[in-house]
């Protein structure tokens, strides 16, 4: 079977011919559709669902991991911040602890203390001790705060109250953001002072910036009222209002899936720092999270598409195989039947043939002994010797019976040419033959028959039934598709390879060329309407093909038909050439 006939079976363009309840057995077509899309349905369906599902486990599972990552990079920050921050606060409580402070230190001295804090943990800007009453006492740093007054802070209120507090990033005198760490300090059983340390944002910021996250994602720290506290991708400046909700309060690393501006959705971790007033939030975007998944994906989709493809090309072959074959076998079946329908027909009509011209031969003989008795008494008569009118009736019935005898006799050669015997044959003597049968209709419809044979055509082997029987039908083809005075010309000539062709040429109406293609086909006929069963063509083109020869058509509407076969010379010596 050759590509194109795979593609585009032949079987598509079979005729429906069938009728009835089992007309569906025989819409090759539908069944072709029918086959294709189980096999489809088989190949293709299992393959979509195991493909749908391994799409979605691997999204959820790569999805499951960017979270369970950023759970881990947000705790990590979170332990990291809450380290620096507590560090700062043990290193205030033991300077707290070594100097009771009943005694204002020297300025020298905390100068000393600041040098040294700056030294060994970096991050300070300033040291103060305040009293009970908020008024600061004593102050070392940049800044001229000494005898600030900050009883009305909130940060000193908090200090009082818990006794240790880190503050939130704020402005304060300084108009310059910084956080601050207080140290209560009892000097006896109710008077106090507080230890303060000033600490600058920039180390501060450059815990979160030394994070290695991608470019799109974003690490700060916001407080307890939503507004920002370090420098964020996603939310701009210090001091401004986060943009998206403030999570819930837990102190244990959590992690969501958050739409965000634009929907644009986003991967959140979230954890609060206890003791200070700070939430570490890290956000990275689902989009570049799962760009190593869609990368894969769209590999993915292009070998899977080509798959798809590769199946359906080898499914869309496999079916078509199948039903090609399917088709042919019953193409097969089909002319099986139609030799047998046309072998038991032959037969009936030779019987019929042969019951005939046995009844008609009986009477005939009588006739012509009778006719013969009746000559000789008229010869013997000399009353009737001289009547040469007698006579002449009496040759004329005599002929006439001679005229039936030899019809009679090719009844009975025409009841016997379903046997196959093949031997010598004249083609002129076949084609006489078979005119003697048409010749009184070819006279009645004034066509004139025209036979031309080659110059030193002598005899074929064949079987000489069967020829007669393919001209036969051509010639009464061509008489039905001719109008009385028509032409017809019948000729046989040498061909190639020691065969010999045989042409039947009409003038009639032609046959369209959309119908040439199928003319061959049983049970497709052009004159239905009158009577025609389609199975004349298909029947002589079988027996051309059992004489070992080839069959062609050539048509032209309005102008005429030609219908050419040529048969071998001699089968049995081909065949034998051949082993």
């Amino acid at each position: 079977m050759s590509l194109k006939g795979l593609l585009r079976p032949e079987f598509w363009n079979a005729d429906k011919k069938t009728a009835g309840p089992y007309k569906s057995l025989f819409d090759y077509k539908r069944i072709w559709q029918l086959c294709f899309a189980i096999l489809v349905v088989v190949s293709l369906v299992p393959l979509f669902i195991l493909a749908f599902i391994d799409f979605n486990v691997t999204r959820v599972a790569i999805k499951s991991e960017n979270m369970l990552r950023g759970a881990r990079t947000t705790s990590n920050t979170r332990r990291s911040v809450a380290y620096f921050l507590e560090e700062r606060k043990s290193a205030l409580q033991l300077i707290v602890k070594l100097d009771d402070f009943r005694s204002l230190p020297r300025k020298e001295r905390l100068g000393e203390m600041l040098s040294a804090l700056k030294n060994s943990f970096g991050g300070f800007v300033d040291l103060g001790i305040i009293d009970e009453n908020g008024k600061q006492l004593a102050y070392v740093g940049p800044y001229n705060l000494e005898g600030k007054d900050y009883k009305g802070q909130a940060w000193f209120k908090q200090a009082s109250d818990q006794g240790t507090y880190i503050s939130d990033v704020f402005l304060g005198f300084r108009d310059s953001p910084h956080l601050v760490i207080a140290v209560k300090h009892f000097i006896d059983d109710v008077h106090y002072k507080i230890f303060r340390a000033t600490l600058d944002t920039t180390e501060f910021n450059g815990i979160l910036s030394s994070l290695d996250l991608s470019a799109g994602a974003d690490a700060f720290l916001v407080n307890s009222s939503g507004i920002i506290q370090t420098p964020s991708k996603w939310n701009g400046k210090v001091f401004s209002k986060m943009s998206f909700p403030l999570p819930e309060k837990s102190f244990r690393t959590k992690v969501k899936e958050l739409t965000l501006e634009k929907d644009l959705r986003a991967i959140v971790g979230y954890a609060y720092i206890e003791g200070t007033p700070f939430i570490i939030m890290v956000v990275k975007p689902e989009a570049e999270l799962m760009e190593a998944w869609r990368e894969s994906r769209d590999t993915l989709t292009w070998i899977s598409t080509i798959s798809v493809a590769v199946i359906l090309l080898v499914m869309w072959g496999v079916a078509s195989y199948m039903v090609e074959r399917i088709y042919m076998a019953d193409m097969t079946r089909s002319k099986l039947l139609q030799k047998m329908e046309h072998h038991n027909r032959m037969a009936s009509i030779g019987r019929l043939a042969a019951g005939v011209a046995h009844e008609i031969n009986n009477p005939l003989a009588i006739i012509n002994e009778k006719a013969g008795l009746l000559k000789d008494l008229f010869t013997f008569n000399k009353a009737y010797e001289a009547d040469a009118r007698v006579l002449g009736i009496v040759d004329s019935v005599i002929n006439s019976v001679e005229r039936c005898g030899r019809i009679t006799k090719r009844l009975l050669g025409f009841s016997r040419q379903d046997d196959v015997e093949l031997r010598p044959v004249l083609p002129q003597k076949v084609v006489e033959t078979v005119l003697s049968f048409l010749n009184k209709e070819a006279e009645y419809r004034s066509i004139n028959v025209t036979v031309d044979v080659e110059n030193g055509i002598y005899e074929i082997v064949t079987d000489r039934g069967k020829l007669e029987q393919v001209l036969l039908n051509l010639i009464s083809n061509a008489f039905q598709a001719m109008k009385d005075g028509g032409s017809l010309l019948i000729k046989v000539g040498r061909g190639e390879e020691n065969r010999i062709d045989f042409s039947v040429k009409d003038d009639g109406c032609g046959i369209p060329a959309t119908d040439l293609k199928r003319i061959f086909e049983p049970f497709y006929s052009t004159k239905k309407q009158t009577g025609g069963t389609g199975l004349g063509l298909s029947i002589t083109y079988g027996l051309v093909q059992d004489l070992g020869g080839q069959m062609t058509v050539k048509s032209e509407l309005g102008v005429g038909t030609e219908f050419c076969f040529s048969i071998p010379v001699n089968p049995i010596a081909k065949e034998e050439s051949r082993k």
